[in-house]
């Protein structure tokens, strides 16, 4: 049988594999401990430490430079030029004379704190003096003077918001001159100009302006209380008829109501009575007067005569004169002695209406209102501080909140008491009302003027942001914009002025401003110094 021999083949074949194997696990064994540490072993978790020849992450510096190097020119994960000093600043060195800078939070300020080393100690502030010049971006230099504070020097003045800035630090101590340059451009908005394009943002250049201090206060229209009556009988009566309704529009001297009153009858026959005595002592005057000039009768009886005459006149001018004072004419057209007509007293709108045919009305009813809506009031509470600004003569821009109309009016009066409860003076604006589109009751906005000054620096209002609760305007620098805190003065809805904070010739967002506030808020969290 053949079996024997296929066996002995395979037991060579094995044999052959196992010295093979033996050669190349001899040569890998050889090769791992020429590969390894200088104790043969590789330490755990670096077997590919062959791999980072330049040293990027290991205790030792790379002298190799790093293959990316060019597109971390912003020093995004490589290390400062600067040495990290002890108390966590930056690290300056002249020799064996150095120096320790760090912005420090102090309280709410942020300040400049420095401690000082030789020969790599620290030695003691009061041996030192320090001098600090600090450049902003959009111009001035403040001069930063520095004071001990346990065992360092602490700037004397705070490091005010933007923290963007070069400074110029002089350290001295004896014949030891240590110069230190720092440039900082925290809380800076890099923004390009396509960038600003494309969100909106607008640029503008802050400039002088002539500005109308402005304030608006609310109001609401009303009747012209100069322009509206409310119409009395004068003499009680009955309503014998009606001819004005409640809308209708009337004219001066227009018959409103007729009124059947037993007094206007009484008044009338008055009159009658004194025309006719008037009438007969006329007659008997000239004939006295005739017969004294004749020389017929004595002289007492044409004087006597002429009194008579004079008492007459007085007591006819008497009855008509109270038929005038309730507006009742000296006769009747129809003849009735007791017919009373009310006539309008003015041009204007019937507003009110309370009679009806029929009824007895009262001598001091209020049975119609008038009022000349041509002209109307816009009465407005005025708080105490703008007292002083609203005066008689003024001009006002009055403004419907519910319609799109405004018209100018004039203040005619301003009240001098306070109200107890609101702490507010009443002022009246008196308004044109040609076609009787402001009707009572409507609310309005009234927008009042102050003096016009000139303001050395004014930027557009809707530049200015709340940014931590301070008015900020962003002003536009080189690569981008920074956040300026200001104090803001007058401003007339359209330009504010700047008291504080920016100057004339600055340039600013003017439009879209908030864009760069959300910029801003986005980086707050990484806000540090």
């Amino acid at each position: 049988m053949n079996i024997p021999v296929i066996e002995k083949k395979t037991r060579f074949a094995i044999a052959i594999v196992l010295a093979i194997g033996a050669i190349l696990l001899a040569l890998i064994l050889s090769t791992g401990k020429s590969a390894s540490s200088p104790g043969g072993e590789e330490p755990a978790g670096h077997s590919e430490k062959a791999g980072h020849d330049d040293g990027e992450h290991h205790d030792k510096p790379s002298t190799a430079k790093h293959d990316d190097d060019k597109e971390h020119g912003d020093k995004e994960h490589h290390a400062p030029a600067y040495k990290a000093g002890p108390h966590g600043g930056k690290l300056f060195t002249k020799g064996e004379f150095g120096a320790e800078v760090l912005l420090a939070e102090e309280g709410s300020d942020p300040r400049h704190r420095l401690w000082f080393f030789e020969k790599g100690k620290q030695i003691s502030p009061s041996t030192v003096t320090v001098t600090e010049e600090l450049s902003r971006p959009l111009g001035g230099v403040e001069k930063i003077t520095f004071k001990v504070d346990k065992d360092s020097q602490l700037s004397a003045q705070p490091i005010a918001e933007p923290h963007i800035f070069s400074a110029k630090i002089i350290v001295r101590r004896g014949s030891d001159v240590l110069p230190i340059e720092l440039e900082s451009e925290e809380g800076k908005i890099e923004i390009s100009d396509a960038q600003l394009k494309t969100a909106g943002v607008q640029v503008a250049t802050a400039a002088p302006a002539s500005i109308s201090s402005a304030f608006q206060l609310s109001g609401e229209i009303r009747f012209n209380e100069d322009r509206t009556a409310h119409v009395v009988p004068r003499m009680a009566g009955v309503v014998e008829s009606v001819k004005a309704n409640i809308g209708q529009v009337v004219r001066k001297g227009d018959l409103l109501a007729v009124i059947a009153s037993s007094e206007v009858s009484e008044l009338r026959s008055e009159f009658l009575s004194a025309q006719r005595r008037q009438e007969l002592a006329q007659v008997t005057y000239v004939r006295e007067k005739k017969l004294w000039q004749e020389k017929i009768s004595a002289e007492q009886d044409y004087l006597q005569a002429q009194q008579v005459l004079r008492e007459a006149e007085i007591a006819t001018r008497n009855a008509r004169q109270k038929l005038l004072a309730i507006g009742a004419s000296s006769s009747s057209t129809s003849g009735a002695l007791n017919r009373f007509e009310l006539r309008a007293p003015f041009d204007g709108a019937i507003v009110e209406k309370h009679i009806a045919l029929g009824e007895s009305v009262k001598e001091d009813a209020n049975v119609f209102k008038i009022s000349d809506l041509s002209s109307v009031w816009a009465d407005v509470s005025v708080p105490a501080k703008d007292l002083g600004v609203v005066r008689v003569g003024e001009k006002a821009v009055v403004k419907a909140t519910s319609l799109a109309q405004s018209a100018t009016g004039t203040v005619t009066y301003v009240g001098t008491l306070l109200g107890e409860q609101t702490r507010t003076a009443k002022a009246t604006v008196t308004l044109a009302n040609p076609n009787n589109a402001w009707r009572p009751g409507l609310f309005v906005n009234v927008e009042l003027t102050a003096d016009k000054r000139d303001v050395a620096v004014s930027v557009l209002s809707d530049a200015i942001q709340a940014v931590a609760d301070k008015p900020t305007v962003f002003a536009k620098i080189e690569g981008g914009f920074i956040a300026v805190p200001v104090t803001l003065g007058r401003s007339d809805g359209k330009y504010t002025e700047i008291v504080s904070g920016l100057k004339a010739g600055t340039q600013y967002a003017a439009q879209g401003s908030f864009v760069l506030k959300a910029e801003q808020g986005k980086g707050s969290a990484e806000h540090a110094h």
